[in-house]
């Protein structure tokens, strides 16, 4: 039987065995309060990624031929809590299978369950958050299991930093550890604030990327948009430095909250993930001589 594969790469680089990368969906929806959708981001991110070109320009790498094996999506969705038993399941059992695990949902509940199976694989873990919202309610509507809960438990078990909030209740200033959070309009005065967030992480870095993190204009489709937002290649810039100076052990990215109308928010969630695993893999990259030089 012939199964799918992520951005179309051959069989071969397909298979688990022979792949470096685990990518699982998490089609989940369930708690989100304002637009629904984030169940249809996996999907929408997957048909994107089989059109995406896969030679990276920056870095003259093809990073998927570091193998790139498509898991079954969890699709538990019986309660929240039971989502996230089940993500944290399976999220563990492929990080103990040796493999770079990479998650991408879905709403930004499900990160509960991906950051306990980090947490519980990796000494002294600090995840960072890239998102709008603080994501820091100890309850919400009943459950600590909320989209609006995401981090909390994170924030009482790793080391948290929090990159590009702009949005918050008054009850998550107890809990916010002021000295690892840089607010939206901080980034825009300080020049210095991605070494400054990079010192304080500890070695092994597990990454959730929220994509309302991103300024609407370049992302319009997701649950809660925020004016104000990072653009793409600061982030880059970002994130190249974080995956060159730290042990990134694994990441996900949440809240895509596709349209039919607009396709490129779908595109750069696509090229997102495509990017980050070129830089985790930069000193991997298998050698190949290309014809054209850029």
């Amino acid at each position: 039987m012939t199964r799918n594969t992520y951005a179309g790469i051959p069989q071969e680089l397909s298979v688990l065995g022979n792949s470096k990368i685990v990518l699982i969906p998490v089609p989940y929806d369930g708690t989100s309060t304002w637009q629904k959708g984030a169940d249809k981001g996996p999907q929408a991110f997957l048909s994107a990624s089989q059109n995406m070109e896969l030679f990276d320009i920056e870095t003259q790498t093809q990073v998927y031929k570091q193998g790139v094996y498509l898991a079954d999506a969890v699709t538990q969705n019986g309660s929240p809590q039971a989502m996230v038993d089940a993500v944290h399941a399976v999220t563990k059992s492929y990080i103990l299978k040796n493999k770079f695990v990479t998650i991408f949902g879905g709403e930004h509940s499900i990160s509960i369950g991906t950051i306990r199976a980090f947490n519980e694989c990796f000494d002294n873990l600090t995840v960072l958050q890239l998102d709008a919202h603080a994501d820091l309610r100890k309850h919400y509507q009943g459950s600590s299991f909320n989209h609006a809960c995401a981090l909390y438990e994170a924030s009482q078990t790793t080391n948290l930093l929090q990159v590009g909030i702009r949005s918050m209740d008054i009850s998550e200033v107890t809990v916010m550890d002021k000295e690892n959070i840089f607010f939206a309009h901080q980034l825009t005065e300080d020049d210095s604030w991605m070494d400054a967030s990079i010192d304080k992480m500890t070695e092994n870095v597990f990454i959730t990327i929220d994509l309302d993190v991103f300024d609407p204009s370049i992302m319009p489709s997701t649950g809660t948009p925020e004016p104000g937002g990072l653009l793409w290649y600061e982030t880059l810039d970002y994130l190249k430095k974080i995956f060159k100076e730290k042990n990134v052990v694994g990441f996900d990215i949440v809240e895509l909250c596709p349209n039919q109308i607009d396709k490129s928010s779908d595109f750069l969630a696509a090229k997102l993930y495509y990017k980050m695993l070129t830089y985790k893999f930069l000193d991997e990259q298998i050698e190949e001589n290309f014809v054209n030089e850029y």
